[in-house]
Parts: structure tokens; C-alpha cells; sequence
């Protein structure tokens, strides 16, 4: 905090305006972020996706059954989380991709994030069916947080899974403490948080870009 207060003085004294200093302040704080911490948003993201969805779209006005611009479409919107818009272009994929386990993975994101429980499980499972390790995992994580307020022990098993899947992913054992903390289990769940802590230091320098953010929030636990 100190060094920001110190570096705002400086601008300031080179700028003479506060306002420009604060706001080259935040600049540089922006892209130290992006370049060494990555818990901010990438800002341009938003625009080049909705160029890239909109290209898409005259494809598929000009050929209704392009199926892979259908799937990369739907790739688009459950990045933007637009899950409602998503799911019927998935759904127009599913027939010719039955054994798709990418396809029935985002079917079944979109529906729990929808909040339809039950259907979103079952594709998820059907998913994992297919390739266990589908999403490298992300299945398993999923439908943990899925099923945390209402099943939080079946959400843990789920948890737990895509842990021992990914026993040196940082976020894996950050979700766990959480869903730990939800079911009262204030121990494990600090003893999950601690985990996060000790596999993020013994990362190699160029894994720990990626996993810095849930290091943090599990710091801040």
C-alpha cells in the first residue's frame, strides 16, 4: 500500500493533476496484474468475443447446419454466461456428437447453471462416462458447486473427486475448503486451504501464473 501511495506522489508530481495520476496509476497496476497475478478480468475480452460471435453468426445464417460454427457459437455465449442463448445450439449439435464428451459437458454446464439440477447432473455424469478426465476434470468441480447449498456432502465427494484428479491444482483444493466451511468442518476446511498454500509454493514459476488467483483467495481465508 505504501509503494502505491509513494507512486500516486510521483505521478502526481510529474502529471500535476491528481486525477491523470490516479488514473495512469491504475493503469500500470492493470497491467502488472495481467502480466504477473491475473485475478483481474482481461478488458478486451468482452469485445473480441462479441466480434467473433457475431462473424458466427452470419455463417449460420448463410448455412444453418455448420455444426462446428454452431459448437464454437455456443463456446462463446457460456463464456459470457449467456447459458439460455447457448444450450440450443448445443442441443442441434448433440445428435451428430452423441459420444461428444465436450458436447455433453456444456450441455450439462448450461443446465446447472439454469438451475435445472437434475438434468445438468445427468449429462455431466453421461460426460464423465465418456472421458473421465473430460475438461481436465472440470466436470467433477461443476457439479460440486452445484450441488453445494442444497447437497453439500455429495457436492465434497465431487469436490474430492476432481482433486485427486488434480492434486496439485491449487483451485481444487481452495473449492474443497470451501464446501468444507458450508458443511461446518472449519478444520478441514482450513487444513484444505493450507494445502492450497503449500502446492502453490512448490509450483514451478510458470504453472504459478495461473494458479496465483486462488492462492490468494486462499490467503484471504
Amino acid at each position: 500500500m505504501l509503494i502505491k501511495i509513494l507512486l500516486f506522489g510521483l505521478l502526481w508530481r510529474i502529471v500535476g493533476n491528481p486525477f491523470l495520476a490516479l488514473l495512469i496509476l491504475l493503469v500500470i497496476l492493470y497491467m502488472l496484474d495481467r502480466r504477473y497475478v491475473g485475478i483481474l478480468p482481461n478488458i478486451w475480452r468482452p469485445f473480441q468475443l462479441n466480434r467473433r460471435a457475431s462473424r458466427l453468426r452470419i455463417d449460420l445464417h448463410a448455412n444453418p447446419h455448420n455444426t462446428s460454427a454452431k459448437l464454437e457459437l455456443a463456446r462463446i455465449l457460456i463464456e459470457r454466461k449467456k447459458f439460455q442463448e447457448a444450450l440450443p445450439y448445443l442441443e442441434q449439435t448433440l445428435p451428430i456428437m452423441q459420444e461428444s464428451a465436450d458436447v455433453h459437458y456444456e450441455i450439462g454446464l448450461c443446465q446447472l447453471k439454469l438451475g435445472r439440477i437434475a438434468e445438468g447432473e445427468s449429462f455431466m455424469l453421461k460426460a464423465i462416462e465418456l472421458n473421465p478426465r473430460v475438461k481436465y476434470g472440470e466436470a467433477y468441480l461443476r457439479l460440486g458447486e452445484a450441488l453445494a447449498p442444497q447437497l453439500p456432502k455429495r457436492a465434497a465427494q465431487f469436490i474430492e473427486q476432481f482433486r485427486d484428479l488434480h492434486s496439485s491444482s491449487v483451485e481444487a483444493y481452495y473449492r474443497l475448503g470451501q464446501l468444507y466451511q458450508q458443511l461446518g468442518r472449519q478444520e478441514d476446511a482450513k487444513r484444505a486451504y493450507r494445502e492450497a498454500l503449500d502446492i502453490y509454493r512448490g509450483l514451478p514459476r510458470y504453472s504459478r501464473r495461473q494458479q496465483r488467483r486462488w492462492a490468494w483467495l486462499a490467503r484471504m481465508k
